[in-house]
């Protein structure tokens, strides 16, 4: 099979730096691509969502928050039925040939790692998980408003830190089991990403 070549042939062409800097995004769109189911799990505020708007926005892929699925529509903190979640996610790696999925929840990541993603376990540590959740702006999709959003911020660090001891589904231990026995491709994250982390997840997916 001949390797996917690129050709640039818009018009008028661009010439120099700018010239570069297009090959360059075109080249690594296709190399995204060639590894673009991706299930990334971590603790909250590890930066999980920000990693997923990034690869989602560079090729328009759809992208599942298990948030969305984990919890009852309209309710909030009423655990949805585990076989209920489990089939949404499912149904949803199968909606389309490339997809991202994020979430602190074990057993849903797991239920999409038979379609082979690209697993990243993202742990950069309590501190910079901390900080994130206190620069965190207002989710819609979880909270009616940011006010009631911002009450329940000392309840979500504390829960951040507990990561660290606690045991079940949403531990590090769980989450560092689930990734030690993935066969297929992965990542574990130690810092936040940068400014070149597509570039880095490029050399990943070849």
């Amino acid at each position: 099979m001949r390797p996917n070549k690129l050709r640039v042939t818009n018009k008028p062409r661009l010439k120099g730096r700018g010239a570069v800097r297009a090959v360059r995004r075109a080249q690594l769109k296709l190399d995204l691509m060639k590894n673009m189911r991706v299930a990334i799990i971590g603790n909250s505020g590890s930066g999980k969502s920000t990693i997923a708007r990034s690869l989602a926005a560079l090729n328009d892929l759809p992208t599942l928050d298990l948030d969305t699925v984990a919890w009852e529509p309209g309710k909030i903190a009423v655990a949805r039925d585990t076989a209920a979640a489990t089939s949404a996610v499912t149904s949803f790696c199968e909606a389309a040939p490339h997809w991202v999925v994020e979430g602190c929840y074990g057993n849903l990541v797991a239920a999409t790692l038979q379609y082979s993603p690209m697993l990243l376990f993202v742990e950069p540590g309590v501190d910079v998980c901390l900080d994130h959740c206190r620069a965190r702006p207002w989710e819609p999709h979880k909270y009616p408003s940011k006010e009631e959003q911002d009450g329940k911020l000392e309840f979500l660090l504390a829960w951040v830190r507990e990561y660290y001891t606690r045991q079940g589904d949403l531990s590090l231990s769980a989450h560092q089991a689930l990734f030690d026995n993935y066969g297929g491709p992965k990542r574990k994250l130690l810092s936040p990403p940068g400014s070149d982390f597509l570039a880095e997840f490029a050399t990943w997916a070849r």
